[in-house]
């Protein structure tokens, strides 16, 4: 499946695997990713490739517009026409590690589509012990504009499709028999939280509760992409009612921290594990 390959650990537990350079068709929108993510007590909480959407690979980064060349996978949605396959695709490409540890990393990365580099990312992950039966992923991602020119940055939503507004961090979570458990601090439900912003969001299933939290102010003001009854998949939206502008030479900050707790959380323990995860 690739070549090189890390296992991230919490205290000598390994809890998830991240893939540098995956062998995968261009239609997908070859990336690095994170797969699988498990607990502390084992249980995988992300798919790779599922039947369903072969495109989504665990955990990471992916847009599925950047002009017009999509580093999502799959189908581009073109305006008043719908899903359509193009020759469109981009890809991540691994660069080098500046830091590779246990518990975390610092990547380059560079972002090709057409035989350009259009962005170079600098990711930097770390996995946090919380308690005995939590971790936390701190993920964050830097995305510069290394063109000659602005770069427009857009999602399904902002090309004529409501409501999905993907592009930005995604975690493709376990698929279960039953519809996992979605709520924020004041709302229920994947029609109430999804495409709302929240400063923390959960999603819980059989035995195992995430927990996604936004570790900066712009990131917090990003709404949430949520999915629980089709499949189960969360992510942070860039590009949501508007096109997101780039400059050149400028750069984007996200930071999303995601509590991975065996367990089933409730509301205030999934808000206190979120205090612990984000403090300063």
């Amino acid at each position: 499946m690739n070549n090189e390959s890390l296992v991230l650990r919490v205290t000598g537990r390994p809890v998830g695997r991240y893939v540098t350079r995956p062998a995968l068709p261009a239609r997908l929108s070859p990336r690095p990713y994170l797969h699988p993510v498990t607990t502390l007590a084992g249980t995988a909480v992300t798919e790779l490739s599922p039947a369903d959407h072969a495109h989504h690979l665990g955990v990471g980064v992916a847009v599925p517009d950047v002009e017009g060349h999509n580093f999502w996978g799959g189908r581009t949605y073109v305006r008043d026409q719908g899903p359509t396959e193009l020759d469109n695709h981009g890809a991540q490409r691994h660069s080098a590690f500046q830091l590779r540890d246990p518990d975390g990393f610092v990547e380059e990365l560079r972002w090709v589509a057409a035989g350009a580099e259009l962005l170079r990312e600098r990711r930097t992950v770390a996995a946090v012990e919380l308690t005995d039966s939590a971790w936390a992923l701190d993920f964050t991602f830097s995305l510069t504009n290394v063109t000659s020119r602005a770069l427009s940055l857009g999602s399904p939503a902002t090309n004529g499709r409501p409501g999905a507004a993907y592009g930005g961090f995604f975690w493709r979570a376990r698929k279960e028999a039953d519809t996992p458990r979605v709520f924020t601090a004041d709302a229920e439900g994947e029609e109430a939280v999804h495409g709302r912003p929240a400063d923390w969001l959960a999603l819980a299933g059989a035995g195992w509760t995430l927990v996604f939290a936004g570790a900066t102010g712009t990131t917090r003001r990003d709404p949430w992409f949520v999915r629980t009854t089709q499949y189960p998949g969360v992510g942070s939206s860039l590009a949501h009612g508007n096109r997101l502008t780039v400059e050149a030479g400028d750069t984007l900050v996200r930071r999303v921290v995601t509590v991975v707790a065996d367990g089933v959380l409730d509301r205030d323990g999934a808000a206190a594990l979120v205090r612990k995860a984000v403090s300063p």
